[in-house]
């Protein structure tokens, strides 16, 4: 699958985001097929960087050092293979110049009218440092993407799967992100 295979509608809706969004295939290894400028930003690679990749190359740096994310493999392998609509879950990725950061990771499979899952749309936000308004106004806008896609699909057969219940904020997930950076940054070089 190519970009130029995706609708044109929701292209601009990731164009337009003010959040950081990527869209894998459901074919082989769920690579990329769409990023936004967001999501450049966030991790500071660019498209030929990943489109193409599975975005699990974001949790290892260069030099080959990987955070365990033990518990949010579990939960993204789950949900990849699994029947969950949607996900959330806090992971250590690592920034094109090897700074790690907690991505707060929320996931929704997007289905055709078949039950057939299309494309997974993926969103993407630093919670490392982040102050609770932010994380609030992230959540608002990523409800507000939410609601804005599913109108979008709506003439193309493909539908949002699962409620917004999923992308509400939770202290203890955010702590334990945090920890884990934390963690992350005493034994790193940088």
């Amino acid at each position: 699958m190519q970009e130029s295979d995706i609708e044109p509608a929701l292209k601009n809706l990731f164009d337009n985001s003010s959040i950081a969004l990527a869209l894998a295939s459901t074919d082989r290894d769920n690579p990329l097929v769409l990023a936004n400028e967001q999501f450049y930003k966030l991790t500071g690679y660019d498209s030929t960087d990943v489109i193409g990749r599975n975005c699990r190359f974001l949790q290892r740096r260069s030099d080959g050092e990987c955070a365990s994310n033990d518990e949010a493999r579990r939960k993204l392998h789950a949900f990849i293979h699994g029947d969950e609509a949607n996900v959330r879950a806090p992971i250590v990725n690592f920034r094109r110049d090897g700074r790690p950061f907690v991505n707060l990771l929320f996931m929704s499979k997007l289905k055709a009218s078949t039950g057939q899952v299309r494309y997974i749309i993926a969103s993407q936000f630093d919670v490392s440092r982040t102050h609770p308004d932010l994380l609030r106004a992230y959540d608002d806008a990523l409800g507000n993407t939410l609601a804005r896609l599913k109108p979008l699909l709506d003439g193309h057969n493909v539908m949002v799967e699962g409620t917004l219940a999923t992308i509400a904020n939770s202290t203890t997930t955010i702590a334990q992100a945090k920890l884990a950076l934390a963690e992350l940054e005493t034994n790193s070089p940088y």
